[in-house]
């Protein structure tokens, strides 16, 4: 019922029977499909992005004892390897992550992802010298690149459309909470020895339930059906969808089939041709995410807490609520307002956040005025980016990209956001000591409008879209009388 076509003829007449089909199929299903198949299995791989969060968090607190305790005390250079090491690994997960997803399935690519995090974990956690927390880092790292990009196309793939928004933000609430369950578990590391390593203990639970609750998800009907594997396809979709929802499911993705998603991608592909523009778009969010100086935000959130004499506890306490409020609120309006407006008012937020902190670092106000734009434009930036900057990008990729190139596409892109962060962390510090407080928030302000300029003029809304309907309205015009 659903062969493929390799006559472009033949498929035209077959996608317009389709198509009449499915106007017949819409009117018996008056109602989108129940939420609560699909919930169950978003919220395993929402596992992936709590992951993210706590070990990107997990050695801030217990750095120094780390230190001590292997021998390294002092020496700056080891301390930032230890932090480093996770990094790199990550960029170079998420290069082959796309290869993964594409190779053996959504499914087990987050059992593949899992086991380098239970076996980093627990090599970091038994580690006696700094080689040994070096080596256990670099695997963590490892499977925390793989994992996010799985988890954002797994998400946009198995949710109803009117609710895959809120589930994409869950994926950011999902982040905020294991970067805060790490700062919680960390704080007693200063009274108890040894503590820093039930902190890496406690991180393998998770993601062996993360490996173990696999087995029981569904595998991802648009992989299966790229694969040929119809009937298995069928039945995910009667599991995600309910059984009145199947026949619709299946033929919306027949529509967006053009007899190509068997062959293979390749990177000049994603750079050139029909696919290169939303390639460029997705990449230049992840770009434009990190050049706004989120993580620099993060980075020197403390200090400014800290001149003012609140504890640094106490200041990631804060970011963490901002943190966590701005995510609450993209879930709520995700499906309402749409990922666009989102975006555009988020990137504007934190260009004003920005504004406030040019103008307390600028020598106007009092010492007194000047810590409360200060600490008011860090949490005004925190919760804008919460809001969409954050959340958006993952959740929108994997909605533009077609299902052919999704995964490799997904893997450059987050490649990107992994270099960029990375120039960034390595530069701000200098930066700072340079230009100053005043004009490196100015420049980053500036990227900020930038974005806003960009999600205006290249960003398409995608709320309430199948994934399908997205494929078909961004394939550029001079490829439509082909496709």
């Amino acid at each position: 019922m659903y062969k493929r076509m390799t006559s472009r003829d033949s498929m035209s007449a077959d996608v317009e029977a389709d198509s009449v089909l499915l106007q017949n199929a819409v009117q018996k299903e008056m109602t989108n499909p129940s939420w609560k198949y699909s919930c169950p299995h978003v919220l395993v791989a929402t596992i992936v992005a709590l992951l993210f969060g706590y070990h990107l968090g997990v050695v801030n607190e217990p750095l120094e004892s780390i230190s001590v305790d292997l021998g390294f005390s002092g020496d700056t250079l080891a301390e930032g390897l230890v932090v480093s090491t996770c990094l790199a690994a990550a960029f170079a997960g998420s290069l082959i992550s796309g290869w993964i997803a594409d190779g053996v399935g959504r499914r087990r690519a987050f059992q593949l992802c899992s086991l380098p995090m239970l076996l980093g974990a627990s090599i970091c956690a038994t580690a006696k010298t700094l080689a040994g927390m070096l080596a256990g880092r670099f695997l963590v790292g490892l499977g925390l690149g793989v994992g996010p990009p799985v988890a954002s196309l797994y998400v946009a793939e198995v949710s109803p459309a009117h609710v895959r928004g809120t589930y994409g933000s869950l994926i950011q609430i999902a982040t905020c909470l294991g970067l805060m369950a790490a700062l919680v578990i960390g704080i007693p590391v200063k009274n108890i020895v040894g503590w820093w390593r039930v902190c890496f203990w406690l991180s393998t639970i998770p993601a062996a339930i993360l490996a173990l609750a696999m087995m029981f998800c569904v595998e991802s009907p648009h992989w299966l059906y790229k694969r040929g594997k119809l009937a298995e396809a069928e039945f995910e979709f009667e599991r995600l969808l309910g059984s009145s929802h199947v026949k619709s499911a299946m033929l919306e993705l027949s529509k967006s089939n053009r007899g190509d998603e068997t062959e293979s991608v390749k990177i000049s592909e994603l750079l050139h041709g029909r696919h290169s523009r939303v390639v460029f778009i997705g990449a230049t969010l992840f770009a434009l995410q990190q050049l706004s100086g989120i993580n620099a935000v993060f980075y020197f959130s403390s200090t400014v807490f800290r001149r003012a004499g609140v504890s640094s506890n106490l200041a990631n306490v804060f970011i963490g609520i901002a943190n966590l409020t701005g995510s609450i609120v993209a879930l709520v309006l995700m499906d309402k307002l749409g990922r666009k407006v989102l975006l555009h008012w988020s990137f504007f937020g934190m260009a004003l956040a920005m504004a406030l902190q040019v103008f307390a670092s600028s020598g106007i106000a009092s010492n007194y005025g000047a810590f409360y734009f200060s600490v008011g434009g860090m949490l005004l930036f925190v919760l804008t980016f919460a809001v969409g900057a954050g959340p958006v990008p993952g959740l929108l990729l994997p909605e533009i990209f077609p299902s052919r190139i999704r995964a490799k596409a997904m893997a450059f892109c987050m490649s990107v956001h992994w270099v960029v962060n990375f120039f960034v962390g390595l530069m701000f510090l200098r930066l700072l000591d340079q230009l100053g407080p005043h004009l490196l928030y100015s420049i980053f302000g500036t990227f900020c409008l930038m974005a806003v300029v960009f999600v205006k003029r290249n960003v398409m809304e995608t709320k309430g879209k199948s994934l399908q309907e997205i494929e078909i309205a961004l394939i550029p015009q001079e490829y439509r009388e082909f496709s």
